[in-house]
């Protein structure tokens, strides 16, 4: 889950709506296929002071026009979060999931929320009675559309909202086994689309697609495989040997060589040579000059990430396991620069240890001995292996970002100074919009096709 988080400016310099920080978490939801087809926005809702508030609670009867209360002041920041263009950028074209409250539906700041861009989540705790069924209903007919969120065992809640709503999502680690085969054919039979959320294994994986749900959330896609159920391609063989051969510094003739033997990879490479700027007043033609024009740190990267990506003919920012390889890269990489004396050797180890933090979930089996394979330094092993280090605190710190565990960060900024929270959040909006890139520029994820 990468977390993003917004800081909306005031120009008045009074403390109001303008100067609240919301921040986000994106948890991945993906299709039958395995490929992302939206994300789930946690929000951590900004603190207003309790003075500000006691402040602005005791002025609501004496002003004309009734000032926003506190509970609608955070309520609009949250929404101001939400339509920003780089938290936009960061959903990387897919619809956005979030939880609303009460107090959100009801005030007409939701209206600002693109109904084509968002799934509003109805949680199982809302409060429903007439006066809610009715605004729901309104903002149905101005195109947004619900989910009912956390439902474990039907309520009365439940079957009140579960008329307007179009997802259901249930909770699959805590809904009772027995029920859940009976739950599904029910809300399949009456048009819902279904979503199994909390999914954290395979075995939990499998058992939502055969009972039919149509999407799954949860970190279930990064875990390492058995052998009998995942196996290693050749193409990620050939990216593999290519890896430990440019660990060892090859010369242009080398790489040229290994490269010949993989025609696929030297496609990808007079693709990534052409339409990415690199190549500046003239085609490349050759494989010598796409690897001059390219460099020997683009291609290593490159092919780091291409590691992950599905073997099918499928867009990078679709593919889940690429874009959390390459979010959590970009992260640590930004997050090292932070740190005091870093220079561009921890910048690469910190992007080197995001992008092999799970690299088990590709090839399986031991992630040590995938990890020596590929030759990494005791420090960026020692971070992945044991979170030793500076690294291993920033690879723990990006996690947690995943899961959205804010007291978690806040223990592990403790450690990271000065690096705070807030930062923190920040850099995972930058990660997850650089991982989502599709772009033909040199700061962005070059789109590679087959």
């Amino acid at each position: 889950m990468t977390t993003i988080a917004i800081e909306t400016l005031s120009h008045s310099g009074t403390t109001d709506d303008a100067s609240l920080i919301a921040s986000f978490a994106r948890q991945p939801i993906l299709n039958r296929d395995g490929m992302l087809c939206g994300y789930e926005i946690k929000v951590r809702a900004p603190e207003l002071p309790l003075a500000d508030a006691d402040h602005t609670a005791s002025r609501a009867d004496a002003l004309p026009g009734r000032p926003p209360t506190p509970a609608q002041r955070v309520v609009r920041a949250v929404v101001r979060g939400l339509v920003q263009g780089d938290v936009l950028g960061a959903l990387t074209g897919h619809p956005a999931y979030v939880d609303v409250s009460r107090e959100l539906l009801l005030d007409d700041a939701i209206m600002r929320l693109p109904a084509e861009r968002f799934m509003l989540e109805l949680p199982s705790s809302l409060e429903v009675d007439g006066e809610l069924i009715a605004r729901i209903v309104h903002l149905h007919g101005r195109r947004y559309r619900f989910a009912l969120d956390d439902v474990t065992l039907p309520d009365e809640t439940f079957a009140k909202l579960l008329p307007y709503a179009e997802v259901v999502k249930v909770d699959v680690a805590r809904a009772p086994r027995a029920l859940l085969p009976k739950l599904a054919s029910v809300l399949k039979s009456a048009g819902k689309l279904l979503l199994a959320a909390g999914l954290d294994s395979q075995a939990d994986f499998e058992t939502a697609h055969e009972l039919g749900f149509d999407r799954f959330q949860g970190y279930y896609f990064a875990r390492a495989q058995s052998s009998a159920t995942r196996r290693v391609s050749a193409p990620r063989h050939a990216l593999l040997n290519l890896l430990q051969l440019l660990a060892g510094d090859p010369t242009v003739a080398q790489l040229e060589a290994e490269l010949k033997l993989n025609p696929l990879l030297v496609m990808h490479l007079m693709k990534l040579a052409n339409s990415s700027g690199l190549a500046v007043g003239h085609k490349v033609t050759t494989l010598r000059d796409a690897i001059n024009a390219t460099g020997t740190d683009r291609i290593a990267r490159w092919t780091q990430l291409l590691l992950y990506a599905d073997g099918r003919k499928v867009a990078l920012e679709d593919d889940p396991l690429l874009q959390l390889a390459a979010s959590r890269a970009r992260f640590m990489e930004l997050a090292i620069e932070r740190m005091p004396e870093a220079g561009r050797d921890e910048a690469d180890a910190a992007f080197l240890t995001g992008v092999f933090s799970f690299v088990d979930a590709v090839f399986g089996g031991s992630l040590e001995k995938t990890l020596n394979i590929l030759t990494l330094s005791r420090p960026i092993q020692a971070a992945i292996l044991h979170r030793e280090g500076t690294l291993g605190v920033l690879l723990s710190a990006v996690e947690a970002l995943e899961s959205g565990a804010w007291e978690r960060i806040a223990t592990l900024c403790e450690r990271l100074a000065p690096l705070t929270v807030e930062e923190v959040a920040r850099m995972g909006l930058a990660a997850g919009a650089w991982a989502g890139v599709a772009d033909h520029s040199a700061h962005g994820l070059e789109r590679i096709e087959d």
